[in-house]
């Protein structure tokens, strides 16, 4: 691992390994396959990029969208490593100097798409070459159970074992089901599983209920003026209407969406990618893949379809760990829709029951009456947590009153029933509701049938909601949804602890939001020098053709304008500066330094 330490820091610039990495590092040189889930920003692809320096062979990397691999490359050959990929958007002269570098043994990494590796001149090429490794990023895709299946990920097992070489996966999002269904189906034997921690201290997580329309939108937006953004959208024509409106507003915006012309998507795509200060409206399309490490804030203008989602989404902001924002935004509409394409989607019955407790577990953490990071990683299997004091409800509040007798009758309700029922069996029971299964099981005889007839159903399953947020209770998701008391959820209902419930309306506490240039203060960057360099990165990257990002990072450029270097020996010592950029860069970005 000295080997590995040295080329981190000559390399990439970096003075440590980030939590977790050096184990996965470690594993992965020596040899094991490896399932690795990490939160996004977390430094995945440092994993399989470090340890393809460090042998003979290369890695080839499975990644879902070309604007990745291009930009992976981009990145790859700044730092002075041989890489490429197989896709079509390559020119004559690209594709030959991969298959040059293939042959003469010199190329390290090679990205390609699932569908073009598995096929069979693809791996006759792979394996004629001298492929070290098989890496798979996003590997959630491979599993129906994921939040984002697909198909062409099927076919990554076969290739695997036609190619017979060390296997490692990469994911940020996979509970213990996926994973399962991730080893099963892209794995010969057991690999070693490392799951990281879920957490991201550096995002601020608000959520609200929808009210004001565009305007409150733009309270939320309005203090990252100059900054990058993505606001998701639940169809493709919101896009193009708020896209509209920001620049309306004089934002940098543009819409992305899978119905957009290819050329008119690309397009707009690369612009966020290469420019400082760009506001993409966009679908869920928009996103997978997207290595952009300076995104400040993401913004929700509608309900994500599921927990997951929303995790994966919101993790593409502040991967440089730097802060950054995100706003989630939800009404009665958007529950509706997110439940109809449950119904009307062409899948199993199995799948849709996984699907609606997502979406349960995503409306547990809108309307949680606690800190929603605990309420978040809870979900992932993270207990214990302490609150965060970085999100909405730690830093504002929310009304709450003492809901220990309701939390008392669901659970009486729960118990009673065995704890083998669903929520609205049991809101119905509640609410005194006279179904046939409640007649049927005798559960209209129970003494909790009818005590909650003072509240609507609504009302119960926001109840149901909170508690499960809470921990109370809780439900196994790969089982069928009934609800089961936990520990603490029995010290409620034995009346050895109370529980505060939110109000049905969320009423935050009136808070000030920190300006932008405000949020790098503890930094002690000069906030002239910082703009300067910037536009100095701007004018290289275009010269070059390469995104902002590939040049230098944003916390580059801040510790730059913090921390003043007078020489280019003092440059080794700035994050995400190793030899290759000291080189290449140092001289142009030492002087504006100096002159700033």
């Amino acid at each position: 691992m000295g080997v590995a330490r040295d080329l981190l820091n000559r390399v990439f610039g970096f003075g440590a390994f980030r939590p977790g990495q050096e184990a996965i590092v470690n594993s992965v040189v020596a040899g094991e396959d490896v399932l690795a889930v990490m939160p996004t920003g977390s430094g995945k692809s440092l994993c399989y990029q470090l340890p393809a320096l460090m042998r003979g062979g290369f890695t080839v990397v499975a990644s879902p969208l070309i604007a990745l691999m291009r930009d992976q490359v981009a990145q790859l050959r700044a730092l002075g490593i041989e890489a490429g990929s197989l896709n079509s958007s390559n020119d004559a002269d690209e594709t030959s100097r991969v298959f040059n570098a293939l042959n003469d043994g010199r190329l390290k990494l090679l990205y390609a798409a699932p569908e073009r590796l598995v096929r069979s001149d693809t791996i006759d090429l792979l394996s004629r070459c001298g492929v070290a490794t098989l890496a798979i990023d996003e590997a959630h895709c491979v599993s129906q159970w994921g939040h984002d299946f697909r198909p062409e990920y099927l076919a990554l097992g076969e290739v695997r074992q036609a190619l017979g070489v060390q296997t490692i996966a990469f994911t940020a999002t996979a509970d213990a089901g996926t994973r399962a269904d991730i080893v099963e189906r892209l794995f010969a034997a057991p690999p070693r599983v490392f799951v990281g921690g879920f957490d991201r201290p550096n995002l601020r997580l608000a959520m609200r209920p929808k009210a004001g329309g565009f305007k409150q939108l733009m309270g939320f937006v309005e203090p990252h003026r100059g900054d990058c953004g993505i606001i998701y959208c639940s169809s493709r024509a919101r896009t193009e209407t708020l896209a509209e409106q920001l620049a309306g507003e004089g934002l940098r915006a543009l819409p992305y969406h899978a119905g957009l012309d290819k050329r008119v998507r690309d397009a707009n795509q690369d612009a966020f990618l290469a420019e400082d200060g760009m506001v993409m409206a966009a679908t869920v399309a928009f996103g997978m893949g997207i290595d952009k490490p300076d995104v400040r804030f993401v913004c929700h203008a509608d309900l994500p379809k599921n927990i997951e989602a929303y995790y994966q989404e919101i993790g593409r902001a502040g991967r440089d760990g730097l802060p950054a924002d995100t706003l989630t935004l939800y009404g009665l509409d958007d529950i509706k829709l997110r439940r109809l394409q449950i119904e009307q989607a062409q899948s199993s019955d199995e799948q849709k029951r996984v699907e609606r407790q997502r979406l349960n577990a995503l409306l547990s953490l809108c309307e949680a009456p606690r800190c929603r990071r605990q309420t978040l990683l809870s979900y992932f299997g993270e207990g214990g947590s302490e609150p965060c004091g970085n999100c909405d409800l730690c830093i504002e509040g929310v009304e709450a009153f003492d809901g220990t007798t309701e939390a008392q009758k669901v659970m009486s309700a729960i118990l009673r029933t065995g704890q083998r029922f669903g929520t609205e069996h049991l809101v119905n029971i509640l609410t005194g509701t006279e179904t046939d299964a409640v007649r049927q099981y005798g559960h209209d005889a129970l003494p909790t049938f009818g005590v909650g007839r003072d509240r609507d159903r609504n009302a119960w399953r926001s109840i149901f909601r909170q508690l499960y947020a809470a921990g109370l209770v809780t439900m196994d998701i790969t089982d069928h949804g009934q609800w089961m008391l936990t520990e603490p959820g029995s010290e409620v209902l034995r009346g050895r602890a109370r529980i505060e419930l939110r109000s049905d309306v969320l009423v935050p506490k009136v808070s000030k939001r920190k300006a932008r240039t405000e949020r790098f203060a503890d930094s002690a960057a000069d906030p002239d020098l910082l703009a300067s360099l910037k536009t100095l990165r701007q004018k290289l990257a275009k010269a070059e053709g390469v995104p902002a990002y590939v040049v230098f990072a944003d916390r580059t450029l801040i510790e730059l304008a913090a921390r003043r270097p007078r020489t280019l020996a003092d440059m080794q010592a700035i994050h995400g500066i190793g030899e290759r950029k000291l080189a290449r860069y140092g001289q142009v970005f030492l002087e504006a330094v100096l002159a700033g």
